[in-house]
This record gives structure tokens, C-alpha cells and sequence, in this order.
């Protein structure tokens, strides 16, 4: 609107130039050219600049109520994005974290960079990236911020199965297939058991995934791993996507054996008129020809969740989860954990929450813990 003002004023002295005298046209000229560079910097500040940098962020606090004893509160996250474009088809995306308020010796957080990639437009429907990525497999491990989910703490599934928060460094291409049809297709660094001993053993037999996760921090590269997502967008309110993992070996080409890996991830999401529905299937098979190296009962793990929700105004919502996990399904021992939760969540604003839950878990059937959960979260 800025720019469509001055520029009028500029016609306007053009048609009154009919009836100046010479040294009034070149002062009309003058003052024009003036007013038509006023014009073009009005317009590029309104566009800001050509290249921008973005910075934005978020954080969550939690206070864990566990039955009256072992009380904790923990700043759990404190996250910093930083993004640059390059051009319009070439930009920059990072992600660096602070875990649990203070990192150091002895201390209990970590810094960790979680994101660090460069992002090509190769064609209008096809992207690459190269660097340090989150891989593309659940509902939590790509959009994690506090205001987009329920619960205080991220369900169990997807923190000791799939294992979120993963990333890994390498290459991924992303793509429209059709219409609301997309597709990942990634080579990338992969899980790690490092407790080898010199004849091939395992020193502590491999059992933890979610440790198992190198963080591309000097991280052995010996094998390499491989995903594979499709996701459905096309209907107004729902995703629905499947995932394929491979892992050439969990000990890194150190012993004299190879653990394959192969995880599968299933999830549909819906959300429509305040109604919501997550649900979720995970299951990782590992080989067990290779079973004096795993734990026992871990060369099969697998859980699964769903949570309906109710949006009941744009500052409330309630949810209940049930979810069951089992990092030793391999065999015959009753060894599965169930849990229950039941919370709200309000919003202060669109992407400022406060958050609140009860939950029940159960091991092999019999009650393992009770508490209640208090958080507050934020991103910019």
C-alpha cells in the first residue's frame, strides 16, 4: 500500500508537467526519480530481506509426582533453531539442544545438535538433504514441540522402541509422488552396540536400542542403515504413513559376527471438528542367529498406542492414552509393560501450553507405578 502511494503521487506531478517551464520539468524530474527509489524501498523492507536468517525455538519444564516419593523437577529441554536461506532452492536448517538444565562433568544434561543439513530444491517436487537429520519414522520423531502433543512426558512407544528423539547423519531424498502421496527414502549412520569385547562377544549383551543411538558424535561407520517412509496427506485431517528401517549390523562390523536390525512403524492420525485420534504400531526384529549376543528375549521388540482426544475450545483439550511396549519379546517370559494416562492441556496461546496427567503402568500384569505429571512448554 506504501509503495501504491508514493507511486501515485509520482503520476500525479507527471501530469502537471504539461504545464511547467523547463527548470520546473528537470526539478519534477528529480523529484520523481526520487520518489520512485522511496517506492523501492519501501517495497524490499516490506519483503524483508532477500536471504533471511530464522531463528526460533522451544522448551518444556516438567515436575514428575511418582507416588508420593521420588519426586523431580527437571527443565528437560531448552532447544535453539537456526536456519539460513541460500537461495530459493538451496537453505540451511539446525537444531541445538540443552538436556536437563546443565551439562558438564558429573552434571546430568548434554548439549547435543540435533539438526545440522542443507536442503536442495533438485526439482518442484523433489528435495535432498545431506547432514545431521531426524529420520522419518513415527508421529513424534519430526514435530516434537510441547504444544503439539498430549501428555507432559512423550509416550513410552516411541521413546523406548522407535527410539525418539533419532537422528542420524547422512543423505535423504524426499518427494510428491501424487497428490497428498509423498515419499523419504534415506542412507544415513545407524545404531551402535560398542561393548565388544577382543573374541566377539558383547560385554554386556545387547538389549537398549534407545542407547544405542550414536548421535553422529565420532560415531562408528562401518555398516550403514536405511529408511523408507510413504505418507498419505490427501484427506483434510489425516496422515496415515508406513515405515521401513534396515540396519546392516547393531555392533558395527567390530565383532566377528553381524546383528542385522529391521524396524517397522505404522501410524495413522486424525483430527477433525476438535476430535482427535494418534495410533501407532512399532516392532523391531533383530538376528537371532546371532542369540548369544542379545539379550535374552530381545531379538524381538514391539509396542503399540492409540490416544483419542477432544479439542473442547481453542484453550483446552483432554486426552486418554493406552499404550503397551516390550524390549523382550523374544521369548517366552511375560515381560510387557502397559500404561494408562489420562491429562489435559491448556493453551495460553497457539503455541504455549500448560499440561497436566495421571498415569498407571503395569509390568507383566501386576502395578508398577502411579504418579502424576505437571509441565509447561513453549516454541517460537
Amino acid at each position: 500500500m506504501k509503495k501504491l502511494a508514493v507511486l501515485g503521487t509520482a503520476i500525479a506531478l507527471s501530469n502537471m508537467t504539461y504545464a511547467a517551464d523547463a527548470a520546473t520539468q528537470a526539478q519534477i524530474d528529480e523529484l520523481k526519480a526520487q520518489i520512485a527509489a522511496l517506492a523501492d524501498t519501501v517495497d524490499a523492507q516490506a519483503e524483508g530481506p532477500a536471504n533471511p536468517v530464522y531463528i526460533g525455538g522451544y522448551g518444556e519444564m516438567h515436575l514428575n509426582l511418582n507416588q508420593g516419593k521420588d519426586n523431580e523437577i527437571d527443565y528437560h529441554r531448552f532447544v535453539l533453531f537456526f536456519g539460513k536461506e541460500f537461495t530459493d532452492k538451496v537453505r540451511f536448517f539446525s537444531e541445538l539442544e540443552l538436556e536437563h538444565s546443565l551439562a558438564g562433568d558429573g552434571k546430568p544434561g548434554e548439549v547435543e545438535l540435533e539438526q545440522a543439513y542443507v536442503e536442495v530444491d533438485v526439482t518442484e517436487n523433489t528435495q535432498v538433504k545431506t547432514g545431521l537429520f531426524l529420520l522419518p519414522v513415527g508421529i513424534l520423531n519430526e514435530t516434537h514441540e510441547p504444544e503439539t502433543f498430549y501428555g507432559v512426558e512423550r509416550n513410552n512407544v516411541e521413546k523406548r522402541i522407535i527410539p525418539t528423539t533419532w537422528w542420524e547423519g547422512g543423505v535423504m531424498v524426499s518427494g510428491k509422488i501424487a497428490d497428498g502421496l509423498s515419499y523419504d527414502v534415506a542412507m544415513h549412520s545407524g545404531l551402535s552396540a560398542v561393548e565388544v569385547d577382543g573374541d566377539g562377544g558383547i560385554d554386556d549383551q545387547y538389549d537398549n536400542l534407545r542407547s544405542s543411538r550414536q548421535k553422529v558424535a565420532e560415531a562408528p561407520a562401518n555398516k550403514a542403515a536405511y529408511t523408507a517412509r510413504v505418507k498419505y496427506t490427501e484427506i483434510p485431517g489425516l496422515e496415515l504413513a508406513l515405515t521401513g528401517q534396515f540396519q546392516d549390523d547393531l555392533l558395527q562390523g567390530v565383532g566377528d559376527r553381524e546383528v542385522s536390525g529391521r524396524l517397522i512403524e505404522a501410524h495413522a492420525v486424525y483430527q477433525r471438528h476438535g476430535f482427535g485420534v494418534r495410533a501407532l504400531y512399532a516392532a523391531w526384529n533383530l538376528d537371532d542367529a546371532a542369540d548369544d549376543l542379545i539379550a535374552a528375549g530381545a531379538s524381538k521388540q514391539n509396542g503399540y498406542y492409540i490416544e483419542p482426544s477432544y479439542r473442547i475450545n481453542e484453550q483446552v483439550g483432554v486426552f486418554y492414552r493406552n499404550s503397551m511396549w516390550d524390549t523382550a519379546a523374544g521369548d517366552s517370559n511375560d515381560s510387557e509393560k502397559t500404561q494408562n494416562d489420562f491429562g489435559v492441556n491448556y493453551w495460553l496461546a497457539d503455541t504455549a501450553v500448560l499440561k497436566a496427567d495421571y498415569f498407571r503402568q503395569e509390568t507383566a500384569g501386576e502395578l508398577s507405578a502411579t504418579g502424576y505429571n505437571l509441565g509447561v512448554g513453549f516454541s517460537f
